[in-house]
């Protein structure tokens, strides 16, 4: 039997750093959940799911 994986990879530009930000730990992203740059430590809040892309604005400037 053969299995096809369709892996819908979510896309989030950092607001500080301007660097992709990791989103494949958050398996059930949603508006109003708090994720965190994992390049530049800044706290963001996601305002926006639309397709693949994801919209955030700054909670806390980070480390």
């Amino acid at each position: 039997m053969d299995v096809t994986l369709n892996y819908i990879r979510m896309q989030l530009t950092c607001l500080e750093c301007k660097n992709d930000v990791d989103l494949s730990s958050y398996s059930d992203l949603e508006k109003d959940q708090v994720i965190e740059c994992n390049t530049c430590g800044i706290t963001l809040m996601v305002t926006n799911i639309e397709n693949t892309m994801v919209t955030a604005e700054v909670v806390d400037e980070g480390k």
